[in-house]
């Protein structure tokens, strides 16, 4: 084809990405320093990014192809529901605050197991239930949901289709403009 990659692949190369950060953190655990602060920042756009796309297309696909979709794709927004609170406390903590480090450690513990339970269990499920054909269409959506998606979290906003379809571009496009104005994600 024209080496689009599907929908899993997309997912799990951000999951490499993400943990390739966490690696980073960890090697900084303890230290109060600005880069520290941007690395947990660019965690947290990528993320929020990530869940988005995941929330707007690979769990409607869970809940059609998947036996048992339903809760699988309701367990799997609910963890997001966590990390993203998480992700909200952790927005407004700097390195010097004394809950910035267990804040951080207790996201990335949520989001590695999160990793895991759909790396293990989630995809091969969906790869051998869904047509190839879907999943590569589908990967090409998620690349746009990402670069739409919100940058912050927004622990309130819908996290199902279609009010989650609607509303994240306009909201992902506030969070630019925000971001754009305070430099934030740019290291």
């Amino acid at each position: 084809m024209n080496g689009q990659q599907d929908m899993i692949a997309v997912l799990v190369t951000d999951h490499r990405e993400v943990e390739e950060m966490f690696s980073r953190l960890e090697h900084m655990v303890g230290r109060i320093d600005e880069k520290a602060e941007l690395l947990a920042e660019q965690v947290v756009i990528e993320l929020v990014r990530h869940s988005v796309a995941e929330e707007a297309y690979l769990y409607p696909t869970v809940r059609e192809h998947v036996p048992g979709g339903d809760s699988l794709a309701d367990e799997e927004i609910a963890e997001h529901a966590a990390a993203e609170q998480t992700m909200k406390q952790l927005e407004g903590l700097e390195s010097s605050d004394t809950e910035f480090w267990p804040t951080l450690e207790r996201l990335m513990s949520q989001i590695r197991h999160h990793m895991q339970e759909e790396e293990n269990d989630l995809f091969p499920r969906l790869r051998q239930a869904c047509p190839e054909a879907q999943l590569l269409e589908l990967g090409g959506q998620v690349m746009r949901a990402k670069k739409m998606a919100p940058t912050r979290p927004h622990p309130a906003a819908p996290d199902t289709p279609p009010a989650n379809k609607l509303l994240a571009p306009g909201i992902g496009l506030v969070d630019r403009i925000r971001d754009a104005l305070t430099g934030r994600g740019r290291s």
